[in-house]
């Protein structure tokens, strides 16, 4: 406990050194009024390259874009690990608003931290954007008048990629599952799919946050005859498991691999030799039209030779409309309330090139089109990250969990 709260001190520490953005004077600062956001997220662990440094690259990139220190609004971002543990994260997000001034926090991958930082925010009245998150709790059960929901979730996930194999003749499943709450809610919702069209489970396995040794449980998935292995899981977890059961030969048995979460990121890090075949659902892509191409232009050039994937870019997109919103209410208003600005951006609809238009329904979802991707063979690949071949669009009003089916207190019956 000790390590951990010197770590904590270290990451809150670095928060207050990020500065603010480039090319406003101390002087100015100190004279306009200033929004500030926290971009929360891993730094330092399995799901470092789906977070971490890119996403607060496109959230700076989301506050040039909206032009709005032209209008006399500065806004400033901090930074910090939360290390995936709920209690460091709540703690950073207490720490921030109480102390710091923090008006906005985005991103926090890890659904468990997710939770935990969505009940702080509710409870200090500020905003909250969630990119990296899965659970579809943040708009269920524990649905805040704070939180807005942006990029993906468990329901869409399992319905675009668990329903996609099912349907392609892989009729029963064996899931390998990461033990903590997005683990247990995409195995959920990808059963409700599967026994839906027709299938069944065979059976499932739990495995730590961070695991770096498969084979177990690649063995228990292949002796239960199950003609696809569905991995609840992401970041290295997911690279890991993909890496080991081409390793052991799994598919050459004529087991599927079903990827319920993927980056292009996680591609990259696997090769194209080791990905090719796999089936995923993103809601982004940045060779997906022009729109998605020029944002992925303006900001690659800050991530460090990285190309954004689908939480970076609702790190961009929630940053970019949050700014339009408390521009258009007045940033005393939107400092005030928290949940006012969220209402004022529900009220709004949204437009950025990483999604095109969209909008934020009552329970905080963020709807936009999701789309169903099979990664290249290496002789497809004709550029840097070229990875996805499109397979299928779910559009808008089919992709998320229809609203009266969530439970959130937000609805009124």
């Amino acid at each position: 406990m000790a390590q951990d709260r010197r770590s904590l001190l270290r990451t809150a520490a670095a928060a207050s050194l990020v500065p603010a953005v480039a090319g406003i004077p101390a002087r100015a600062r100190a004279q306009s009024a200033t929004l500030k956001i926290g971009v929360l997220n891993d730094q330092s662990g399995v799901y470092r390259e789906i977070s971490g440094p890119s996403s607060v690259a496109c959230v700076r990139q989301a506050i040039v874009d909206s032009g709005i220190t032209a209008k006399g609004i500065n806004v400033e971002v901090v930074s910090a690990d939360h290390q995936n543990k709920p209690d460091v994260g709540s703690t950073i997000a207490r720490q921030w608003i109480d102390r710091d001034g923090v008006d906005v926090i985005v991103d926090v991958p890890n659904s468990a931290v997710a939770l935990a930082v969505n009940g702080v925010v509710r409870e200090k009245n500020k905003a909250y954007f969630n990119s990296g998150g899965a659970t579809t709790d943040l708009t269920g059960a524990q649905c805040s008048p704070n939180t807005v929901h942006w990029t993906y979730d468990t329901y869409m996930l399992a319905k675009s990629t668990g329903g996609a194999m099912v349907k392609t003749g892989g009729d029963s499943w064996f899931f390998i599952t990461a033990d903590y709450a997005f683990g247990h809610a995409l195995e959920r919702d990808t059963t409700r799919f599967v026994e839906a069209a027709g299938g069944k489970v065979l059976g499932s396995i739990k495995h730590p946050l961070q695991s770096t040794d498969f084979s177990s449980y690649l063995l228990q998935a292949q002796q239960s005859r199950a003609k696809v292995i569905g991995l609840a899981n992401a970041g290295t977890d997911t690279i890991n498991s993909v890496k080991q059961a081409a390793e052991f030969g799994v598919t050459r048995r004529g087991t599927k691999i079903a990827v319920l979460l993927m980056f292009i990121n996680d591609v990259h890090a696997l090769g194209l030799p080791a990905a090719q075949g796999l089936v995923c659902t993103e809601s982004f892509y940045w060779d997906l039209n022009d729109r998605t191409r020029a944002f992925t232009n303006r900001v690659k050039g800050a991530m460090a030779g990285s190309y954004p994937a689908m939480s970076h870019a609702g790190c961009y997109a929630s940053v970019l409309h949050y700014l339009k919103a408390a521009a258009d209410m007045g940033v005393a208003a939107a400092k005030a309330s928290g949940a006012d600005a969220v209402a004022r951006m529900k009220a709004m609809p949204t437009d950025d090139d990483c999604f095109g238009a969209g909008s934020i329904r009552a329970d905080g979802r963020k709807l936009h089109p999701t789309y169903l991707f099979e990664v290249k063979a290496p002789a497809e690949s004709k550029a840097p990250w070229d990875y996805y071949k499109l397979l299928q669009t779910t559009a808008t009003e089919d992709a998320w969990r229809p609203l009266a089916e969530g439970g959130c207190s937000l609805i009124r019956t």
